[in-house]
């Protein structure tokens, strides 16, 4: 797609318009009375969502690479069809490929702009394409539907058009912005195993009913589907991450210690954020049959965290 083929056909006066930064990525610029967003073509990577009123709910590193081929660091990357480093699955005795797979950097198509009351809804699909099939990836479709307003529904759905079973796994790799990452507690996680991949990957249990983080922090916490509640004292607000079709909830945060590893993160970046994401990773990865589709679903809010007992609007 180019710029003139998505002002001519998605354009919305004072609501949505398309612009093209100097490395030739596309991007969606949303101004709506409920929120102002910004979402790339590369990668179909939201990399801001601002409800009116209030800070920005994703953090954005101020060192991130925006060019073709490479990931953003920050924002809401799409992780499919393996987590991390890919290695050996049921399908597949194949480990070759980039970190995450390859739809956080590849080039989506828009394909439906419209605006609901205060919502805009926006779905972007991704086809199989020569870096998709050189990695074994060719009998696919993606579809990614983004409801933008005072909340924010992301839902993306894999579609197995091929004769032959599809294995994946998939995360919503949500960056939250916070105050001071040392301050943060977040709900929803007692007494549920996660692999520690900070200590050779060993399984453990959170026996606190609340976690603070206190160092590096890489845990995928398997088989829960439990709404995770983020407490941000130093921002005032709690955030709240519901999801559907997740077994995963994946928390990160490189602190310190890893920080110089990440060339496109500030020395201090990691005071500033913590990932909540919503996945199906590991021993929840998934497998679809010939002709089936799944959908991982988030929904994120947000409510002041001096109310003691928030009721956000169901999702």
């Amino acid at each position: 797609m180019d710029l003139r083929t998505l002002t001519n056909n998605f354009s919305i006066p004072g609501i949505l318009h398309f612009a093209q930064t100097e490395a030739g990525l596309l991007k969606a610029c949303v101004t709506t009375p409920a929120c102002n967003a910004e979402l790339y073509l590369h990668g179909a990577h939201l990399t801001q969502w601002q409800p009116a009123g209030a800070r920005p709910v994703l953090f954005l590193s101020e060192r991130s690479l925006f060019e073709p081929g490479k990931a953003i660091r920050g924002g809401v990357p799409i992780i499919f069809p393996w987590f991390g480093n890919r290695t050996p699955n049921p399908l597949s005795r194949r480990s070759d490929g980039p970190s995450h797979g390859f739809a956080r950097t590849s080039g989506w198509t828009l394909a439906f702009a419209a605006l609901a009351g205060d919502d805009l809804h926006l779905t972007l699909t991704l086809d199989p394409c020569d870096v998709s099939r050189s990695l074994g990836y060719d009998q696919f479709q993606l579809v990614y539907q983004l409801t933008l307003g005072a909340q924010l529904r992301l839902r993306f759905t894999v579609r197995n058009q091929g004769s032959a079973p599809l294995w994946f796994e998939d995360a919503l790799h949500t960056y939250f912005s916070v105050g001071d990452v040392r301050e943060v507690a977040i709900h929803g996680l007692a007494q549920t195993r996660f692999l520690d991949k900070t200590d050779e990957f060993k399984v453990k249990l959170q026996s606190e009913p609340l976690l603070r983080l206190t160092g590096q922090t890489d845990r995928p916490y398997l088989d829960t589907s439990a709404t995770v509640e983020l407490d941000d004292p130093l921002y005032q607000r709690r955030i709240r991450v519901e999801k559907s079709n997740s077994r995963t909830t994946v928390i990160w945060n490189p602190w310190s210690s890893m920080t110089a590893e990440l060339p496109d993160m500030t020395p201090e970046g990691w005071l500033s954020m913590v990932c909540v994401e919503t996945a199906n990773v590991a021993s929840d990865a998934l497998t679809l049959g010939p002709g089936e589709q799944h959908t991982t679903e988030a929904c994120i809010s947000q409510t002041p965290y001096a109310d003691p007992d928030p009721a956000p609007r169901p999702c």
